[in-house]
């Protein structure tokens, strides 16, 4: 299996695997909503599930943390024994993991700075919690260089990664 990058309804879509009901999975390009967060980690498979940008509608939604982060397994592991075929080598599932849950550590932490706390009541530390440049930090540097190496690592050839 080939890496393969096109669009789906006007965003980008990185192939990721097919499992063995031989459905395609994408993961859709992150993007930055509502002018305060990072949306992304999101998992589709579509109507025409080998040219996404063909389809009608999308079959399906998920998240990357969900599918493998979120099981007694490594993100690793749980990647491997989801699909039965992937155009990735073992090393780059290490790198697509690592930096998958490198880019939910950062999102979690920037939202935290943004709300001042985790989001369950008023947190009686929000003054010192609440941090608009460390935020704005980790929103226009840290997550979009995480983003950059997580998408050169879903498209580039392995003979690049060699090089």
């Amino acid at each position: 299996m080939k890496k393969k990058v096109t669009t789906a309804f006007g965003k980008n879509v990185y192939l990721l695997g097919k499992d063995k009901d031989e459905v395609f999975y994408w993961l859709e390009e992150a993007e930055w909503d509502c002018d305060w967060y990072w949306g992304g980690g999101y998992i589709e498979t579509y109507t025409n599930n080998k040219n996404p940008q063909q389809s009608k509608d999308i079959n399906s939604h998920s998240h990357f943390d969900c599918m493998f982060f979120n099981s007694n397994k490594n993100g690793f592991d749980a990647f491997k024994d989801f699909f039965i075929e992937t155009p990735f080598s073992d090393k780059e599932i290490w790198t697509i993991c690592e930096l998958m849950k490198s880019f939910y550590i950062a999102r979690r932490y920037a939202d935290m700075l943004y709300i001042g706390g985790a989001h369950y009541t008023a947190n009686p530390a929000k003054e010192t919690i609440t941090n608009k440049s460390e935020w704005e930090r980790i929103n226009k540097i840290v997550i979009p260089e995480i983003l950059k190496h997580l998408y050169e690592t879903l498209s580039k050839e392995v003979a690049e990664l060699n090089k």
